[in-house]
């Protein structure tokens, strides 16, 4: 009788255990022979070597499968306990798998237009209108780089500008107070990584969410960048942020020009850096527009509505300029 000691630190231990430990249940009849105690990510079992030797081997491919998946459901464990393959999910233009499984992939033509200037590019822009899903591929693209240990860290971060308006002093510690503007990058993540990794990573900085403030002085090495709301950074901030890049890191620059908040003095950085950057290699560039909207089928109206509120709104203008000249 031996005892070996198997961790697993790259799983969700929901996903992997199962609600109320179902999953090791079920393990635990497929070995009947060995004694089986799991706690956390610690995995103990006693028997003799062989079988103990096939149940590691067996275990970490449980891991493989539910890293990639981030499920494992009972037909699973029985295929790999077996020494079966499992029923591969269709994974045909998936960027990741999220929490429960769930397929995310480009739903557009400019979003898959995206993720093919991500994987040419170190450096890509993506301008479009609210809903587009730019924000969320961005992110998606990012965590797959971080599972497929391509990169060691996701650093996310926005200009901390109000949307017109003012809300004053917040509550708290730091965290607190920039939260509310960082929110919806966490509303991606929980979409992609269950709750309780995305703790840990959060925790051990393998995951970082900061406002653009924070980025002076630093070098991003090994690393994707996400900066969302990019439009409503000033020139010197967003030059600030560009030579952050360091060696193997990659940056999603996002941002909607329709959607500026910055006082009328201010002009938009991101909107500079798109005209300075014109002609640089190395630098990619997705248009997305209104047929892009992944959300509610009103926002595509509401926005188109918006539009044709301002052409006229600008012929308006023009007309009763010249109508003064006259």
């Amino acid at each position: 009788m031996i005892e070996r000691i198997v961790i697993i630190d790259r799983a969700d231990p929901v996903s992997f255990y199962g609600v109320n430990n179902s999953n090791m249940t079920l393990i635990r009849n497929l070995f009947p022979k060995l004694r089986i105690a799991a706690r956390g990510s610690v995995i103990k079992v006693i028997g003799d070597d062989a079988e103990t030797d096939e149940f590691q081997q067996r275990i970490h491919e449980l891991e493989d499968y539910c890293v990639k998946y981030n499920k494992l459901t009972e037909d699973v464990i029985l295929d790999i306990l077996r020494g079966e393959e499992p029923h591969e999910k269709k994974s045909d233009g998936v960027i990741i798998f999220g929490v429960n499984g769930k397929p995310i992939s480009a739903r557009t033509p400019n979003q898959q237009r995206l993720v093919d200037a991500f994987n040419h590019n170190d450096l890509t822009f993506a301008m479009g209108p609210a809903g587009t899903g730019k924000t969320y591929i961005a992110i998606a693209l990012a965590v797959k780089a971080l599972k497929n240990k391509e990169v060691r860290k996701i650093i996310l971060s926005r200009p901390a500008v109000e949307a017109g308006e003012k809300l004053g002093f917040l509550p708290g510690d730091m965290k607190d107070k920039i939260d509310p503007y960082l929110q919806p990058l966490y509303d991606a993540l929980e979409d992609m990584i269950p709750a309780i990794k995305l703790k840990e990573y959060m925790e051990t900085n393998v995951i970082q969410i900061a406002p653009l403030a924070f980025m002076r002085g630093r070098t991003l090495n090994d690393a994707v960048i996400v900066l969302d709301e990019a439009q409503n950074t000033t020139t010197h901030q967003i030059k600030m942020f560009l030579t952050r890049l360091g060696m193997n890191a990659k940056m999603i620059i996002t941002g909607d020009a329709t959607q500026i908040d910055l006082p009328r003095s201010t002009s938009s950085g991101l909107l500079h850096a798109l005209r300075v950057l014109k002609n640089v290699d190395g630098i990619g560039r997705v248009e997305f527009g209104k047929k892009d909207i992944v959300r509610h089928a009103l926002v595509q109206r509401i926005v188109e509505a918006y539009e044709h509120y301002d052409e006229q709104a600008k012929q308006a203008a023009n007309s009763d300029a010249n109508d003064s000249e006259d």
